[in-house]
């Protein structure tokens, strides 16, 4: 990020809070200095992976403790959420679907104001997160050829490369004809209380939020994005480019039911579910690739963060 655009941040901010200003120099570093970070609300300038990278070091603090809204600490006006976790989004990256799917514009200056606004108000929203094994997502994790699409574009941005909807859209494609294992299914869908779904080839999980955004659109697997009606999923029995464009093109125009078709599956607000692989698969939660994987448990943790907004 710019020295311009964090100059305008302390500037904005400058007799509403105290800053510390710390510039992220290596992959986790965000994480690192969320968890350590002394104040009550941790800021947040950069994109999704670096979001994602802050929640997960204000969870892991002491204070952090999902669910510390539960009925345990209810007081006579409602749950007390003072040990909930804040922080405030200012979007930097090149996709900002956490930022966008809180309403947040995408323009630095006036995320800016917004949050300043928020911050000075007092004003915040308390939204669930997910829990993808021990790492925490705010909108979304899959596995698969998206995974392994998002784990390519990680190597094109190491490169040089910007990223952007045009990359993304073409790494999609060369991977579907030149990456992806389009024979042979390994993925297996578990839950409470239903029979095991299996001879799936990819999954996205995502925490009732858009998927991600395409020329300002939001992708919806589900109806209602809220981020507090627990994880939904949409998993594909075949990779046929005719059930990628007809599940893309659902989420892109239909907003009152998930999409639907004979090679789709979806199920929405589930309070958990495991996906188990019969070979190492691609793993990717809010954006950030995390390697290949044999199962991951996932979890909703509803309250788990208060968000300046």
């Amino acid at each position: 990020m710019t020295g311009t655009v964090t100059d305008l941040v302390v500037r904005s901010l400058a007799g509403l809070v105290d800053l510390d200003v710390e510039r992220t120099r290596y992959r986790g570093h965000a994480r690192e200095l969320a968890a350590a970070a002394p104040g009550e609300i941790v800021i947040v300038l950069g994109g999704d992976g670096s979001i994602n990278e802050v929640v997960n070091g204000v969870m892991g603090r002491d204070g952090g403790v999902p669910g510390s809204a539960g009925p345990g600490n209810a007081g006579p006006d409602g749950p007390d959420r003072s040990g909930t976790p804040l922080i405030a989004v200012i979007p930097g990256g090149g996709g900002n679907v956490f930022a966008q799917g809180l309403g947040l514009p995408v323009d630095a200056a006036a995320a800016i104001r917004r949050v300043r606004e928020a911050i000075a108000a007092g004003r915040h929203r308390t939204i669930g997160l997910g829990l993808a094994a021990d790492r925490y997502f705010t909108f979304s994790a899959g596995l698969g050829m998206d995974a392994e699409v998002v784990g390519e574009v990680d190597r094109l941005r190491a490169e040089g490369h910007r990223e952007s909807a045009s990359l993304f859209l073409r790494t999609m494609v060369r991977q579907y004809y030149r990456g992806t294992d389009r024979r042979r299914p390994a993925l297996t869908l578990e839950r409470d209380g239903e029979p095991p779904a299996s001879d799936l080839f990819m999954a996205i999980i995502t925490n009732r939020s858009p998927w991600t955004y395409f020329r300002g659109r939001p992708l919806l697997p589900a109806p209602g994005p809220d981020f507090n009606s627990g994880l939904d999923l949409l998993a594909l029995r075949r990779i046929r480019l005719t059930t990628i464009v007809s599940a893309v093109g659902q989420m892109l125009y239909i907003r009152n039911r998930p999409p639907r078709g004979r090679d789709m599956l979806s199920v929405l607000g589930l309070g958990s579910l495991t996906l188990r692989s019969a070979r190492p698969i691609a793993f990717q939660v809010d954006g950030e690739y995390l390697g290949e994987t044999e199962a991951v448990k996932f979890q909703f943790v509803p309250d788990a963060l208060r968000v300046a907004a």
